[in-house]
C-alpha cells in the first residue's frame, strides 16, 4: 500500500471514529449526572487518544519516503491500541 492509500485509510478510521464519539456524547445526556461524569471522562480520553493517532498520521505525511515505511509499524500499533479503546468504551455505553 503506498503512503497516500495509507493515510487516507488512517483518516478514515479517524473519521469514523469522531461519529462513534458524537453517538456517545448523545447518549450520555440521557445518563444521570454522576454517570455522565464518568462517561465524559472516558469520551475526553477517547478524544485524546485520537488526537494522538492524527499526530502519527501528520508524522508520516511529513516524512520523507524511507522514513515513513518505519513509521508505519508504530503507527498500526498506535491505532490498534486506539481501537482497542473505542471497543472497551463503547461496550459500556450500550
Amino acid at each position: 500500500m503506498d503512503r497516500k492509500a495509507y493515510i487516507d485509510k488512517l483518516a478514515a478510521q479517524l473519521k469514523q471514529w469522531d461519529a462513534e464519539i458524537e453517538k456517545m456524547e448523545a447518549k450520555v445526556q440521557e445518563k444521570k449526572a454522576d454517570t455522565r461524569i464518568l462517561y465524559n471522562k472516558k469520551i475526553e480520553e477517547l478524544r485524546n487518544k485520537k488526537e494522538e493517532a492524527q499526530n502519527k498520521i501528520e508524522e508520516i505525511k511529513e516524512a520523507n519516503d524511507e522514513a515513513w515505511e518505519e513509521l508505519k509499524s508504530g503507527t498500526e500499533r498506535a491505532f490498534d491500541n486506539i481501537k482497542n479503546s473505542f471497543h472497551s468504551v463503547m461496550s459500556k455505553f450500550k
